[in-house]
């Protein structure tokens, strides 16, 4: 966790803006190798749906994507709600307010689990006490409508990219040349979609490939499935069963769902075991040693979708533990990367 956390975030190429909300933000990192058509890889980030984990600490696998000619979607969403943060968080966010960032500027509350840029990995014993006192898992039914909305939104975005006029406007808060936008997104195939997320991520790229599953008069419903290649889960809290019985992520999945109040009224359109089978190939990379999201919970969506007749892929890493899958420097991050081009190819 401190290896990943310690990454200096990398700057997309473009940001786009899909609601009102600042959390309603999808980063585009153009595929820096390749002249042909580019896979779009959709990135989805961990954190257990918990506000001070945005999409910042999973920029260095974008990128490491990018540079393996993949074009890169990284969705934020909104999170548990932030005035909900404990003291602990309120403390680390005043003090990551004065660091100064990787290409100049300060760090907003969002970045207070990251490092400063100076190298220095944040206290990881004092992150694990906030997870435990952390009360909001994602917001119900936010977290779920802007992750439906930005999957949908995004081949417009990439459309949009290929203008002259939104290349220029996205770069108003990126320092990629709008030529550069322009060139990149001009090749991404929109046809070849793999949807990645880790962690809490990995539950939402699930449940987004899962959506045509949904319950009759849920407001997620698509009449037909997503148009999407494949889903590459990495240790993701893919069985809610089992994730609750482990008590995974300090019980974020109760939480997630409002508490146990709500917990069985909503299960049935937010489990991805529930939603099973979706007729999508879908990948779960998973470490055999992970103590946030243990492979028991892998193993139980895994038995599940074999239940449905669907079988699942499942690659169990040994040695792994939760973070090393969106390491760059790893080689659980190498074998990911070659999991999403399986499926992209």
């Amino acid at each position: 966790m401190a290896a990943v956390m310690s990454l200096p975030p990398v700057p997309a190429d473009a940001t786009v803006a899909y609601g009102e909300h600042p959390d309603q933000l999808v980063d585009f990192y153009a595929p820096r190798v390749g002249e042909g058509p580019a896979p779009l890889v959709v990135v989805l980030h961990g954190g257990a749906w918990r506000a001070p984990y945005d999409r910042q600490h999973i920029s260095p696998f974008a990128a490491h994507l990018a540079a393996h000619g993949f074009a890169v979607a990284s969705v934020e969403y909104r999170r548990g709600p932030a005035d909900e943060a404990s003291d602990l968080h309120q403390e680390m966010h005043q003090a990551a307010e004065s660091a100064p960032l990787p290409g100049g500027g300060r760090a907003s509350s969002a970045d207070s689990l990251r490092s400063s840029g100076t190298g220095a990995p944040p206290d990881v014993a004092a992150v694990r006490r906030a997870d435990q006192t952390a009360p909001s898992a994602g917001r119900w039914p936010e977290t779920l409508d802007d992750v439906a909305v930005a999957i949908d939104r995004i081949p417009e975005s990439i459309h949009a990219l290929t203008t002259t006029e939104a290349a220029e406007a996205a770069q108003v808060s990126r320092h990629a040349r709008p030529d550069q936008v322009r060139a990149g997104w001009g090749r991404v195939d929109t046809a070849c979609v793999v949807l990645v997320g880790h962690s809490a991520g990995g539950h939402l790229a699930l449940w987004a490939a899962a959506r045509h599953r949904q319950p009759v008069g849920s407001p997620w419903h698509r009449t037909s499935p997503p148009p999407v290649r494949g889903v590459v889960a990495l240790a993701p809290l893919a069985d809610f069963a089992s994730a609750r019985a482990l008590g995974a992520c300090s019980d974020a999945v109760v939480q997630f769902l409002g508490g146990p109040g709500e917990y069985a009224a909503r299960q049935p359109y937010a489990d991805p075991a529930a939603l099973l089978p979706t007729g999508i190939a879908t990948t779960i990379v998973q470490g055999a040693t992970d103590n946030d999201v243990p492979p028991q919970v892998a193993r139980a969506f895994a038995s599940a979708a074999e239940r449905a007749g669907e079988p699942v892929r499942l690659v169990v890493l040994d040695g792994a533990g939760h973070f090393p899958l969106i390491d760059p420097a790893r080689p659980e991050a190498r074998t990911v990367t070659e999991e999403i081009g399986r499926l992209a190819r």
